[in-house]
């Protein structure tokens, strides 16, 4: 996910001013989502409030960590735990989803981003960005089992379970680390050309694809060779391609340009792009519901955005201004239930769980 830096603007949360001018900046309408349960609280520092620097009219005022920014999110279906990775407190939170509580908080994870729960192999995959290096956690113990080095700011992951591998996004070190999950050792770094964003693997195309955000591609990877096969420019419709997500089954993906706040529909057969939408500004975290066949957008600016997927076609149900920071969202497939971590909520970290109006 984007690095963004945070200056300190107390009044604008305090009096909801922030969210009412954000709103009326980028056209809102009313989400298609209810709250489903009080928030729930996780772990972590209480935090004063903080807004992202190119959202102010100077760059002086004094800079301070945000204890409770989370970013990626990851649910194991199986087991019904969500894991989310707590950046600002080095740690990742463990939510058991079926009643609703803090199980865990794996501490010793400096500055985690990406965060994959792998079932089949009853373990998890969070990103120390911080220290370039990878923490396997076991979802037996929940604790830290290995520890693998990566390129430089590992961020998002995909997983290849043909051939075991695991594929991380390295953004500013340009690369792709692969990693045998059966050994827990690296065994290939890719040279993408540019920073790399978001991973998927594609199970019927048995490839990895990538966003190369600099250079506004999606470049396709061959697990079983670790190479590129494939580069596929995105059109001047999407500046910085970061966010990118994967509907197998349609043979379709969702790529979210975080320059420009657009989303792109491509046909994962040619590539081709289908349709352009607009986003809240710098969209990040993706999820899509493949039972009710909805997208949700979840940006840098706190808005998100929910679309309808029907054949090829998407059509928006809904763009509004959640909470500060909303930048991150995952759902469960087997609820539908929808999940945002909020680093500022009256000073606090929770987690808002809500569900789709239908």
């Amino acid at each position: 996910m984007r690095t963004v830096r945070y200056i300190m603007v107390a009044a604008l949360l305090s009096t909801g001013l922030l969210g009412t001018v954000t709103a009326a900046a980028e056209n809102m309408s009313v989400l298609p989502l209810r709250v489903v349960h009080a928030d729930l609280p996780l772990p972590g520092k209480p935090d004063q409030a903080y807004v992202p620097i190119d959202q102010q009219s100077t760059g002086k005022a004094p800079l301070k960590k945000d204890t409770n920014r989370f970013d990626y999110e990851s649910i194991d279906p199986q087991r019904q735990l969500l894991f989310i990775s707590h950046l600002g407190a080095d740690s990742v939170d463990v939510v058991d989803l079926r009643n609703n509580r803090v199980i865990a908080n794996i501490k010793g994870v400096p500055a985690v981003h990406g965060v994959l729960a792998v079932p089949e192999l009853d373990e998890v995959f969070a990103n120390a960005t911080a220290i370039n290096q990878l923490e396997v956690i076991s979802e037996k113990t929940l604790h830290i089992i290995a520890h693998v080095p990566t390129g430089v700011h590992p961020d998002g992951m995909a997983y290849a379970p043909k051939v075991h591998e695991l594929f991380i996004s390295d953004e500013t070190g340009q690369t792709e680390t692969v990693v045998d999950t059966r050994n827990h050792r690296r065994v290939a770094t890719i040279a993408m050309g540019g920073e790399v964003g978001n991973s998927q693997y594609d199970p019927v195309s048995q490839l990895v694809f990538a966003d190369v955000q600099t250079r506004n591609e999606i470049v396709a990877i061959d697990p079983r060779s670790n190479a590129i096969v494939q580069r596929y420019r995105l059109p001047d419709t999407c500046v910085h391609d970061h966010s990118l997500l994967i509907d197998a089954p349609a043979r379709l993906a969702f790529v979210a340009c975080d320059g420009n706040a657009r989303l792109l529909l491509l046909n994962m057969r040619d590539m081709h792009v289908l349709s352009v939408h607009k986003t809240g500004r710098h969209p990040d975290v993706l999820a899509f519901d493949p039972g009710l066949q909805r997208l949700y957008v979840a940006s840098e600016s706190g808005v998100v955005a929910v679309f309808q997927l029907k054949g090829k076609q998407l059509r928006l149900l809904g763009r509004n201004y959640l909470a500060y920071e909303a930048h991150s969202v995952a759902v469960d497939p087997q609820t539908h239930r929808v999940y945002f971590p909020l680093q500022n909520v009256n000073g606090h970290g929770v987690l808002r769980i809500m569900a789709p109006m239908l």
